[in-house]
């Protein structure tokens, strides 16, 4: 049996040399090495083994703890990707002649994966620009519901409370200001401590009603782009976390938050920004976005700790360490950023159905980086539906003047609160209705932020072309067809005066649409008095 200590390790080192040797019978063996483990890969298959290491997040140190996490680590992580979690083997033998499901007793235990290219990692697949909307879209999807179905944490139990989130942050503050060298990162340190105190005595009520309302549940837990792979065209989170309760049962946007916050410092924050938007539109939890940028910070710290924990380890004239620290400072700038203030912005599409209002609206959240809510989806779920539900015989019902006005409401709502966590709101609905748009004019001076209307033009020919063509395809949430826009068209108030100086007019014909849309977008983007797409870069501090 092998147990901690360096004689451990080294026995265990003994064993990997052994088992490398051995596999190398059935094909060419690839070795991996972290901190806490070995993987071997050959052929189709990975084997990970445990180093029996001991540290302040994890206990490895002896062969029970190893079998009882790898058997962990293979339930935890069927939950996301079952086809890549096979078994649990027991190695036997001696450590110079391991078998691999042999007979007589354990020396140790290694976990049984399917191998897979390492090029189908996000991490990879961002540096080789080859990540795609859709498999954004397959995780926002996948993860919405996974943690829908995810169990939810007790009452009584530490996890998601705001002592324990005021401890992992201390933790990482603390380990940043001991090892951190470079002055000039001092004062960054100094800030984001003062940040955090003052942020988390502010966000502590909001912690405790999510923890009542079911929104800490047993999520990934370390779900950034090195942990992220397409499979088939889908989107497969691996890799959980499986040592440490406190760090797998967390906020359902703080499990989140890592992948956004990870795409974002990869260079790819119109990703993070659908991504974003994905997720919130398939639960709805626009509620609480006060508490998602305590979140990014947190994430980007883990980030920055990790990889100057990793800048420790590794001489400090090698490459592994430069390229260490160039990560390092890259997630710290990011944390230090998403402390600021906000840019809060009211965006209110305007157009009839088949316009092309949707599309311009997801252009802009990706390149403004903005929260849209959607009219149609909303609208659906106030009544139970999926967004991609046809209605049928809920339509009368659904689309009635009280649903509509019940609707906008509902709309209003969520653009207060997402404006007052510092976000900018872009919201996609018809707005065909003055007192509708003036709702939420007299919501932006409320708040004080800026208002804009974004008009989106199209034939009558095209936006029945597309109407005709959607309800074909059945994948989006409107309902909207030639009746629709048939009173639409008989009924509507145009824009005033005083509401055409607040407008951008965009043709979303085709052919002129995607540079129509662009050059839009870009220049509601640049105005000064809205700031730039990186609206977590303001210069006025939360606290």
């Amino acid at each position: 049996m092998l147990e901690s200590s360096a004689q451990g390790l080294a026995c265990q080192e003994r064993l990997v040399r052994s088992l490398f040797k051995i596999l190398q019978g059935a094909g060419p063996v690839r070795l991996f090495e972290t901190h806490i483990s070995w993987v071997l890969v050959v052929n189709e298959y990975a084997y990970k083994i445990k180093k029996a290491v001991h540290f302040d997040f994890l206990d490895f140190s002896s062969l029970e703890a190893r079998r009882r996490y790898c058997e962990d680590e293979l339930r935890l992580n069927r939950r996301l990707a079952p086809e890549l979690y096979l078994d649990v083997l027991a190695i036997t033998g001696s450590v110079d002649t391991p078998q691999l499901r042999g007979d007589g007793p354990a020396i140790e235990y290694a976990l049984h994966m399917r191998a897979f290219d390492q090029d189908a990692l996000w991490s990879e697949r961002i540096a080789a620009g080859l990540l795609a909307p859709a498999e954004i879209d397959s995780l926002a999807e996948r993860m919405a519901q996974f943690h829908r179905s995810a169990p939810a944490s007790k009452g009584d139990d530490p996890w998601g409370t705001p002592q324990q989130l005021l401890a992992c942050a201390n933790d990482i503050l603390s380990t940043l200001g001991d090892l951190l060298q470079d002055p000039a990162n001092k004062p960054q340190v100094a800030e984001l401590i003062k940040w955090h105190r003052n942020r988390h005595a502010q966000l502590s009520a909001a912690f405790v009603r999510r923890k009542r309302e079911a929104f800490v549940r047993e999520g990934h837990g370390d779900l950034h782009c090195a942990n992220i792979l397409t499979l088939q065209g889908q989107a497969t989170a691996f890799d959980c976390i499986e040592f440490s309760d406190g760090l797998r049962w967390i906020d359902v946007l703080n499990d989140i938050a890592f992948a956004v916050m990870d795409l974002e410092v990869a260079g790819r924050a119109d990703l993070a920004a659908r991504l974003l938007n994905r997720y919130l539109e398939a639960g709805g939890d626009y509620a609480d976005l006060e508490v998602l940028r305590y979140y990014l910070v947190l994430r980007a710290l883990v980030r920055c700790k990790v990889h100057l924990l990793r800048m420790q380890e590794v001489p400090a004239d090698s490459p592994e360490h430069a390229a260490n620290g160039r990560r390092m400072q890259a997630y710290l700038a990011y944390a230090s950023a998403w402390s600021q203030s906000g840019h809060p912005v009211i965006l209110i599409m305007h157009g009839f159905s088949g316009s092309g209002k949707s599309t311009v609206a997801a252009a802009i959240v990706e390149q403004y980086g903005a929260v849209r809510i959607r009219s149609d989806v909303e609208r659906k779920r106030m009544h139970g539906l999926h967004p991609v539900d046809r209605s049928g015989a809920h339509g009368d019902l659904l689309y009635s003047s009280q649903a509509s006005a019940a609707t906008y409401t509902r709309l209003l709502i969520f653009a207060r609160r997402i404006v007052e966590a510092g976000w900018p709101v872009v919201v996609d609905a018809a707005f065909l209705g003055h007192e509708q748009r003036l709702q939420f004019a007299r919501l932006a001076r409320e708040c004080r932020v800026p208002f804009l209307i974004v008009d989106v033009k199209a034939s009558e020919a095209t936006m029945r072309e597309r109407l005709t063509k959607r309800a074909a395809e059945g994948k989006d949430p409107s309902d909207a067809g030639a009746e629709v826009l048939a009173r639409q068209l008989a009924s509507h108030d145009p824009l005033t005066p005083e509401e055409t100086g607040h407008a951008v007019a965009i043709d979303s014909e085709e052919g002129a649409a995607d540079a129509a849309i662009r050059v839009a977008v870009a220049g509601l983007c640049s105005e000064g008095e809205i700031g730039p797409a990186a609206y977590g870069r303001a210069n006025d501090k939360d606290a």
